[in-house]
């Protein structure tokens, strides 16, 4: 589905193109799960993923489980809330954004840029449908959900309060069912307490060591739980304004909790990936649950409390069984390592009930020396080829040595960088354009890379050229008028558009193309295929920065990169020493190109076939529009050129065929300009 864009691009900030490298259904969690949330009516569990999907599951179908994927966020999606009685879904995002989605039928509504920092926590007076938001940026912002879900695309400007006083970033939020009370849980290590109908502070409450994870509020907000990092969970009375019980059950931070609706009992996970229930009467009964592979970020327990499902910093969702006799025989005694041996109170359960499988995520990444394909290992080990320029994945390897691979396919040729790789959703994200003159650095032969199969010249491309022209292929523009009689889609009846795409290759159509401050905020998100759209197109003309709109719109090449170069006589070679010239040549030109040069020009022994210009201190490598070179006329001369020239660098003798970027980088491995000696062959 195509994004939505809401509120304007920012002109002080760099923009930058990220495309996400990725299956056209992604039906797994490719990362780990922040939230839960789950639909008594329906049976379904939205799951708020890392690799910033929400996914929608059929807990009544655990062979196929999966319904659909809610697919709008850039980032992390931190927390998710269902309100108006599972008709539609609140999330916040690590994007600085919060979003309005229908539920059932999973499409995004509008979205909110009032935070300015990592959303990082909900919450949901039902009652009142009103929903609290706060993250890295301090704020708190109260919304009227029958005010957010009237909002569109178009139209989504909405008033907000705001509750002011936090100090330190905010990671956890709890309202109560009737809205009178909310809670904050901050690095701060205090709670903070407001009334949101009035947006007043009512206290701060001082007791945790560490920062607060997790905040529970009773139905008529007179009790509060709190789980911090420091390892302690607290029962608060509100009345009181003090910390009635503090209970130890997990031997490290506790991240996520859940209570009853009358307060009898609270269930806990964190980073010692055990699920345990205490008796908030008794702070020493409790039981553990279950343990999990991994830490644990989020639980939700299902309707007729027999079972919870339980998210964490790994993909798959687990569900455990809670019976009846837990709820009434909790066991009593100290925290113990063993997990059979809470005070003999054993670990109820070593296996899920059910579970919703999840997929490995992307951990390792090496970029290859062509610049073009990158190895990738993930977290069941398994090591891919992708191909960045297509992007595509070309193979699966299995299970092989990672560092033998990279060595095994790196070959001895130098390209420049011109793209960064992002691993955070556990799927290869490529950025283009953090820095715009490294993202047009990498120009190849279309011949050499097996763009261009029957090439009879050699004709040089782009990289991050090519790979914008495909990324936006589908994005229809207005031709020029002085474009008119070129035939590009003009059969007189109505406007004329022009498409745009490279020659060469186009990317799947279903990958996600994200235009973004460098550093920042998400401005746009949309499909490959989705920029054919009429309103899509609308926002691409907004939303393009002039950068892109340069190469792929008006046609502009990049610039080619330019080395200079020293070219003396070698010790060996009997020749004179002229005086040094500082020569100055495209970054890609061949050895044999300087032969040429040598051959032709300083031992004089060619003719004049054109290898110099601008005044003697060029090499040229031909047309700079193409740069076709190598064409017949000079092909014999290059030839002869090469066995009767010798080229050196540090004294190793250089291949033909190896350019002078590649020479500079694996041969010469200074900051200084680079220096070539020459001699003739005996």
């Amino acid at each position: 589905m195509a994004a939505h864009k809401t509120g304007g691009q920012s002109t002080r900030k760099k923009v930058q193109v990220s495309m996400v490298i990725r299956d056209e259904i992604e039906k797994q969690h490719r990362a780990g799960v922040n939230s839960l949330q789950y639909d008594p009516v329906l049976h379904r569990l939205y799951s708020a993923g890392r690799d910033s999907i929400i996914r929608i599951w059929n807990c009544r179908n655990m062979k196929e489980p999966y319904i659909q994927s809610m697919e709008h966020h850039t980032d992390w999606v931190n927390d998710i809330v269902l309100c108006c009685n599972g008709k539609n879904l609140i999330s916040a995002s690590s994007d600085t954004t919060v979003k309005v989605w229908n539920a059932h039928k999973g499409f995004c509504m509008s979205t909110l840029r009032t935070h300015k920092d990592y959303v990082k926590a909900l919450a949901y007076a039902k009652d009142r449908e009103q929903v609290a938001s706060a993250g890295l940026d301090k704020s708190i912002f109260l919304w009227d959900v029958n005010t957010l879900t009237a909002l569109t695309a178009s139209n989504n400007t909405v008033t907000t309060s705001s509750l002011s006083g936090n100090r330190d970033s905010i990671y956890s939020l709890a309202m109560n069912q009737i809205g009178t009370v909310i809670v904050s849980g901050s690095t701060e290590k205090v709670l903070r307490v407001w009334d949101p109908r009035f947006c007043t502070k009512l206290m701060k409450l001082r007791g945790h060591t560490d920062n607060i994870k997790a905040l529970v509020l009773n139905r008529d907000g007179t009790q509060c739980l709190s789980a911090s990092s420091d390892g302690t969970i607290k029962l608060w009375s509100l009345g009181q304004q003090r910390c009635v019980q503090t209970f130890r059950v997990h031997k490290e931070g506790v991240w996520a909790l859940l209570a009853t609706d009358n307060f009898s009992h609270v269930i806990s996970g964190g980073r010692d990936k055990r699920v345990v229930m205490t008796e908030l009467s008794y702070t020493e009964r409790y039981t553990v649950i279950c343990e999990e592979k991994a830490p644990i970020l989020k639980m939700a327990m299902t309707p007729d409390q027999s079972s919870i499902w339980v998210a964490t910093s790994e993909s798959t969702i687990n569900n455990w069984p809670i019976s009846q006799k837990d709820w009434q025989e909790l066991g009593i005694g100290d925290y113990c390592d063993s997990a059979s041996n809470v005070s003999g109170n054993i670990l109820k359960n070593t296996e899920p009930a059910q579970k919703i499988l999840g997929g490995p995520a992307i951990r390792h990444y090496h970029i290859l020396n062509d610049k073009r394909h990158v190895l990738t290992k993930d977290t069941e080990e398994n090591v891919a080829l992708y191909d960045v320029l297509k992007a595509c994945k070309v193979e699966d390897l299995g299970r092989v040595d990672f560092e033998q691979e990279c060595k095994t396919r790196n070959k001895m040729v130098y390209v420049p960088n011109w793209f960064n790789v992002d691993l955070k959703t556990g799927m290869l994200t490529i950025h283009l354009g953090q820095d715009e003159n490294d993202c047009f650095s990498a120009w190849v032969s279309a011949k050499e890379t097996g763009l261009a199969e029957n090439d009879a010249v050699d004709q040089k491309v782009n990289y991050g050229n090519l790979l914008l022209q495909a990324l936006l292929e589908y994005w229809w523009r207005p031709l020029h008028a002085d474009d008119e009689n070129e035939g590009n889609g003009n059969d007189g009846n109505g406007p004329i558009h022009t498409r745009g795409g490279n020659p060469y290759f186009s990317v799947p159509s279903h990958t996600p193309v994200i235009f973004s401050e460098v550093g920042g905020r998400t401005i746009y998100r949309l499909l490959v295929r989705d920029a054919a759209g009429e309103t899509e197109g609308v926002l691409l003309n907004e939303t393009v920065p002039p950068w892109v709109v340069n190469i792929v719109v008006d046609k502009n090449l990049p610039q080619f990169i330019k080395i200079p170069f020293y070219l003396l006589p070698h010790a060996s070679s009997g020749v004179k020493s002229l005086k040094k010239d500082r020569l100055i040549a495209n970054d890609f030109i061949q050895v044999r190109k300087v032969a040429e040069h040598v051959y032709d020009k300083v031992l004089g022994a060619g003719s004049d076939s054109g290898s110099v210009a601008g005044g003697g201190n060029t090499v040229s490598s031909g047309s700079p529009a193409g740069d076709r070179t190598n064409t017949d006329s000079n092909a014999d001369n290059s030839s002869l050129a090469e066995e009767k020239v010798e080229l050196l660098c540090n004294d190793q003798i250089l291949d033909p065929s190896m350019d002078l970027r590649t020479v500079r980088h694996f041969i010469w491995k200074s900051s200084a300009d680079l220096t070539l000696h020459y001699r003739p062959v005996k």
